[in-house]
């Protein structure tokens, strides 16, 4: 059995090279390595392989690094909520929250000013659309003002006319 003797002498070289070099190199498994004591099966070593502080020093310093392990990711949890916002056309918003199959609040009574501003704060898109809900509403109920406004000043005349 004849034992290639530049392999040990490939790990000499290293010493000049930076440390991360020198550790991605001793990745290598060291059990493929045969060891010294394997050299003298076939016949005896010479003397100058055997003292040679080259080829026995890194291999007797250098110990193996285990490999970094990254932290596995975590895994957020995953919370559910359902909010749900109903408006009507007069104008009254009522708000639910439910987790899962349970309710958390509802029926709740919820502000169109408030309806409108979160919208906005979650999304463009949605702001949109609510906020033509709200202005047809806001247009509704500004149309039963002027009704009753009507109706008010008719009766007013009418109670000054049964006055006189």
């Amino acid at each position: 059995m004849t034992v290639d003797t530049f392999a040990a002498e490939a790990q000499t070289d290293a010493v000049d090279t930076p440390e991360a070099a020198l550790d991605s190199s001793a990745a290598v498994d060291s059990t493929t390595e045969a060891p010294a004591a394997d050299a003298s099966v076939d016949g005896p070593a010479s003397s100058d392989d055997a003292d040679s502080p080259e080829t026995a020093a890194p291999v007797a310093e250098k110990p193996k690094k285990a490999p970094a392990k990254k932290a596995a990711p975590k895994k957020t949890k995953t919370l559910e909520l359902t909010l749900t916002v109903t408006g009507t056309a007069d104008g009254e918003w009522k708000a639910e929250l439910k987790q899962g199959n349970s309710y958390i609040a509802k029926n709740l009574l919820v502000a169109a000013a408030a309806v409108s501003r979160a919208a906005k704060e979650l999304h463009e898109d949605l702001s949109g659309p609510i906020d033509e809900v709200i202005d047809a509403a806001r247009e509704q109920q500004a149309a039963k003002v002027a009704a009753l406004e009507a109706e008010l000043e008719a009766a007013r005349k009418a109670l000054a006319e049964l006055d006189d």
